[in-house]
């Protein structure tokens, strides 16, 4: 799969920034938070449903004809529709018909870049995915008529779990170190599992191109941020560097997420430590794993990061202050058997390139293209992480 340009993706990252819905969530959230990005308050991140948004109304009549001829009968006399608040990629709908409930995935109203929007593959991914990886939603009609609600669209199966976005619901008090480290295991178990897959067997062989795979993605960020400066970045700009002297061979060949974090993943409310639904497969690819799992320790914050980093909704601020990332390296060794090259490398590209995002979001709000001032300051974000790579260089460790 082709790196994905600024132009066509910048929804996609501002849902992973603010924490919504920015691909294949075919799942109610249950938890609410509050969030600050930079000591601004981007308000209750409320994942359930709600009426649809005018601008984002479906055509009920149509749909119902559809799903009556196509998947279940009963349609034509009471569709529920209610759209999944939050997020502002892909559009995610509940669909309703008697006690039977689907999730509809669509692209945005206006999109006019198909590659940013592919309904078809995601279907296809996630029809081939789902099959031998059960936290996978499973897809189950797609539609390329244009007559029915003016888009390609498919319907997939829904779920229900919990969805943590920064700090783990009241009820759940996680005060035993023990029970910690059991979530924390979970999680990189379940992105071992998902790395072990064989994915030519599933018929996912043409996702990607994993020869030279590292070089394109360091590379491509590289571009990437350099299209998108509007500072002078001198620690950023040094691990740059430094990444592109360093470059390393494969380390093997596996299907990537490409933004796995706790926000990506869904647990059971009964069992904090067993994951029931992964999320957000819309960058998903054939790669080198611990290009992978860099990313998700890039998002992994240290006890002492500054409180901002802490306070994202990415992964649980309880768990990344008590969890370190060499504890989750150790666990990923344990998982797959064999222990890791040294991963300062991919630590800091995961770093690197989340600062990347937020660099795009940030160019964004300076050159007029949004006025959202959530993203005023990410400036300062995009600093921080700068910091955090050249201390992780210095110090030679992760």
């Amino acid at each position: 799969m082709n790196t994905f340009g600024f132009a066509e993706n910048y929804h996609r990252w501002e849902s992973i920034f603010l924490g919504g819905y920015s691909a294949n969530t075919a799942l109610i959230v249950r938890s609410v938070e509050t969030v600050r990005i930079w000591g601004y308050d981007c308000g209750e991140m409320d994942m359930k449903t709600l009426g649809a948004r005018p601008e984002e109304a479906l055509p009920v009549e149509e749909l119902a004809s559809y799903i009556e001829a196509n998947v279940v009968s009963g349609s034509s006399d009471g569709l529920r529709i209610t759209q999944f608040s939050g997020g502002s990629s892909n559009l995610t709908y509940l669909i309703a018909v008697g006690e039977e409930e689907f999730v509809l995935r669509r692209p945005p109203f206006g999109n006019t870049v198909k590659t940013a929007h592919d309904m078809r593959r995601e279907f296809d991914v996630l029809s081939k995915l789902s099959a031998i990886y059960l936290p996978a939603p499973k897809p189950l009609i797609f539609c390329d008529d244009m007559s029915v609600i003016g888009s390609e669209f498919y319907l997939m199966e829904r779920r229900n779990g919990l969805i943590v976005r920064g700090a783990f619901p009241a009820q759940y008090s996680l005060s035993s170190d023990i029970e910690r480290k059991a979530i924390s295991q979970s999680f990189i178990q379940n992105l071992a599992s998902f790395h072990s897959l064989d994915y030519a067997a599933a018929g996912l062989a043409e996702l990607g191109h994993p020869e030279g795979y590292n070089r394109r993605q360091v590379e491509g960020w590289t571009k990437r941020y350099f299209a998108a400066k509007t500072h002078e970045w001198a620690p950023l700009e040094s691990a740059i560097e430094w990444l592109n002297e360093t470059i390393p061979a494969e380390s093997g060949t596996s299907l990537i997420h490409n933004d796995y974090k706790f926000d990506n993943v869904m647990l059971a409310p009964d069992d904090l430590s067993r994951v029931t639904a992964v999320l957000d497969w819309e960058m998903v690819t054939i790669g080198d794993p611990l290009m992978d799992l860099g990313t998700t320790l890039g998002y992994w914050m240290s006890a002492d990061a500054p409180n901002e980093l802490l306070s994202m909704p990415f992964n649980p601020r309880v768990l990344m202050e008590n969890v370190s990332r060499k504890q989750l390296v150790e666990m990923y060794e344990q998982a797959v058997g064999h222990l890791l090259p040294d991963m300062l490398f991919y630590y800091v590209f995961g770093t690197f390139k989340i600062a990347v995002i937020a660099q795009q979001i940030y160019v964004r709000y300076v050159k007029g293209f949004t006025n959202d001032k959530r993203f005023a300051n990410f400036d300062r974000f995009v600093a921080a992480l700068g910091q955090i790579a050249e201390t992780a260089l210095a110090k030679e460790k992760i």
